[in-house]
């Protein structure tokens, strides 16, 4: 790899506490005796790490609380090599917590994000950072922060010209206007299926592309991922691993993939060399801590 492509990232950050549970706790139930552990994460930060790691030069966009939560966040990305230029902190409101368990037998979780400065996160700001736009070979994003951070991001991308790559996690409605602006959208079965309102992955994968999605890609954990680009749909199989924290697996796919289109790969081998990367991550606790290094995936 020559120059290393450039990536802006546009999202959340948050602090992962994480419980290690001999088994997820039904509603109303407690479960005792589980290890605790603390990482950074937020999908946006899980994604520009991710980024940062597969070899991209990566800028990112957030916000943090005046808190220890905020500082230690913003130490952790730069120790990445990722730009802060575009990492704001925000007075009036705590820095983002994320709360998960983690079933000791399954290695699924469960979790919940509090309110916090990344609502911050809105249109103004997304427009005052244009120059980081222009700069960007792919923009990245996740829907942990407002609405019209998005569709502000959709506007700028179509207005520059630049690629667009959105996971729209967690799921809620877009306007047709941001399904246009993309170059690709990466979404997991359930968000497909809920999205779209399609009885079928192949059916939601067609209904994405009808939205003017460019390339769609579905990601199916240890069934490997989907991508059709308005043809046929591949399917790229997952290597067999055994999990250990499945938390953050798909921000790393994000993160790898949206580095191998901005270096200039085909789409089947930034989905395939993604694939890798997620399932080496998914061997690791931690969201961010868990994320691959290049040389780890890439040889030579």
């Amino acid at each position: 790899m020559a120059a290393k492509p450039k990536i802006l990232v546009v999202g959340s950050s948050n602090t992962d506490l994480v419980v290690f549970c001999d088994r997820l706790p039904k509603p109303g139930e407690t479960v005792l005796g589980g290890e605790f552990k603390m990482f950074g994460g937020g999908k946006g930060a899980n994604q520009a790490v991710a980024a940062a790691r597969a070899g991209g030069q990566v800028t990112f966009l957030g916000a943090f609380g005046a808190d220890a939560f905020g500082s230690a966040a913003r130490d952790r990305l730069g120790k990445e090599g990722i730009s802060l230029d575009y990492f704001h902190c925000v007075q009036n409101a705590p820095s983002g917590v994320a709360l998960i368990l983690v079933d000791g037998v399954t290695r699924e979780n469960l979790i919940a994000v509090a309110k916090s400065a990344n609502e911050a996160v809105d249109s103004a700001m997304v427009s005052a950072a244009r120059e980081a736009f222009t700069r960007a070979d792919v923009v990245v994003s996740q829907l942990e922060i407002r609405d019209g951070a998005i569709e502000a991001i959709a506007r700028l991308c179509q207005e520059l010209n630049r690629r667009f790559v959105l996971n729209p996690a967690p799921t809620r409605a877009l306007p047709k206007q941001v399904y246009e602006s993309l170059y690709s959208i990466v979404v997991n079965e359930h968000e497909a299926l809920g999205l779209s309102a399609e009885p079928s992955i192949e059916k939601s994968v067609d209904w994405f592309l009808r939205q003017g999605c460019e390339i769609v890609v579905v990601t199916l954990g240890a069934e490997g991922v989907l991508f059709s680009t308005g043809g046929a749909i591949t399917h790229i199989a997952a290597p067999v691993v055994k999990p250990v924290d499945t938390t953050g697996a798909g921000d790393c796919f994000v993160g790898w993939f949206s580095t191998g289109v901005a270096e200039g790969l085909n789409i089947e081998e930034a989905v395939r060399r993604s694939c890798q990367a997620a399932s080496l991550a998914v061997t690791r606790p931690g969201a961010q801590d868990g994320m691959p290094y290049r040389e780890e995936i890439v040889p030579g």
